[in-house]
């Protein structure tokens, strides 16, 4: 199993840099910059072509091997990024960057959307049953890891390295990353066990998929368990800032300390899973704590906002804001590695020649419930204001202990 694990790790983590690269690092310095909740917010449309996965998912279920897939998408991951060291930002647009900055961004997230289809679909195949519980912890503590060091490793580092250098470093990742895809003999593709389905398109391949056993209800949960905890994770950070913290501290919890919380959190949700915890009964346990620690942020955020009342460096309001950060990233990534290791059993319940498809659907539901609330927070937090917000936060994250309730026996 160790053979099948490790490369996937390392596929995994660099597939996670784009994401730590515009979580992490980019609405710091935006907000930073001045810009508003808002504007800030409106940044996670670069993650726009991740909601396309299904135009070339059957493309990759079909055309070609797994493996080529994996390298060249990669190897384009590194030219792009080659490209952003030749662009630094020396003048930023209304947008807080320069249009060829965003567009190489996009570019950016085109390429790892590719490799994310190929790298989900050769780990459904590879994994056994058995092995879900490893391997999806695998992938979810990867992919967090390699967000650390490309959001709050890059906040720590930019006041040293300039920007050409960081993505210089970026690109020799991904290329490096490229020649294990190249050499790893785990990764080469399993024989199919049959012969494989003709293709379906459009209308009628989303009707297939959504027919499978237990996607229904999956797609539904996939789309919306996430909805409270995202809009609170993007928006809490932003208003720690405004209330005093500084830039380099909060990259420093928000950026590193948080993730590797959500780490442990991941792993805690493996090791759970291997002990032959089924992720239905599991998801029960882990969303009440979570909206319990969500209901503690938010009244934390309403005193925070009392009159008077200021985040000093040492006192202990500061250190339990800090702690909730920590503590709901923790939780959040005990949530994740279970919802994944659920959606992966599930993808697997389809045929093999539309595993990679009925894959992609759910990962591209997971991400749309995920960036509608990321992108829509600093909107409504303007709008609204903070504390209307985190009480919808509490409501939409109430909602997902309810529909577990309806989850079907094929899953459950």
């Amino acid at each position: 199993m160790h053979g099948k694990l490790l490369p996937l790790a390392g596929l995994y983590l660099v597939q996670g840099l784009p994401y730590g690269l515009q979580s992490g690092l980019l609405p710091v310095l935006l907000r930073a910059r001045g810009l508003s909740l808002t504007r800030v917010g409106l940044a996670k449309v670069l993650y726009l072509p991740w909601l396309f996965k299904l135009l070339w998912a059957p493309l990759v279920d079909t055309r070609g091997s797994l493996r080529a897939w994996l390298m060249l998408s990669t190897a384009a991951l590194g030219l792009v990024c080659g490209l952003l060291a030749a662009s630094p930002p020396a003048e930023a647009g209304p947008a807080g960057l320069p249009v060829t900055v965003v567009g190489l961004l996009l570019l950016l997230n085109l390429g790892a959307a590719v490799q994310d289809v190929a790298l989900d679909t050769l780990a459904v195949q590879l994994l056994e049953p058995a092995e879900l519980g490893p391997g999806n912890t695998v992938q979810v503590v990867a992919y967090k890891l390699g967000a650390v060091l490309a959001g709050g490793g890059l906040l720590a580092l930019v006041p040293t390295l300039s920007w050409s250098l960081l993505f210089l470093l970026l690109a020799a990742t991904y290329w490096l990353a490229a020649a294990l895809v190249w050499a790893a003999p785990a990764l080469q593709q399993p024989p199919s066990s049959g012969p494989s389905e003709p293709v379906l398109h459009s209308l009628c391949l989303l009707q297939h998929l959504l027919a499978m056993p237990g996607t229904l209800w999956t797609a539904g949960f996939v789309l919306t368990y996430k909805l409270g905890e995202q809009g609170a994770s993007s928006l809490f950070p932003l208003l720690l800032l405004d209330h005093g913290i500084s830039t380099p501290e909060l990259g420093l919890w928000n950026g590193v300390g948080a993730v590797l919380c959500s780490i442990v959190g991941s792993s805690l949700g493996g090791a759970l899973l291997a002990r032959h915890r089924q992720p239905v009964p599991l998801l029960r346990s882990v969303l009440g704590f979570r909206l319990g620690g969500l209901a503690c942020q938010t009244t934390l955020l309403f005193h925070l906002d009392t009159p008077g009342v200021r985040l000093g460096s040492s006192t202990v309001l500061r250190g339990a804001a800090l702690l909730s950060l920590c503590v709901q990233h923790f939780l959040g990534g005990l949530v994740t590695t279970t919802t994944f290791t659920l959606m992966m059993h599930c993808s697997q319940l389809a045929p093999s020649a539309l595993q990679a498809t009925h894959y992609s659907l759910l990962a591209t539901l997971e991400l749309l419930g995920k960036l509608f609330l990321g992108t829509m927070a600093g909107a409504l937090a303007d709008s609204l204001g903070p504390h209307l917000c985190f009480a919808l936060f509490l409501a939409l994250s109430g909602m997902p202990i309810l529909y577990l309730s309806l989850a079907p026996s094929t899953l459950a």
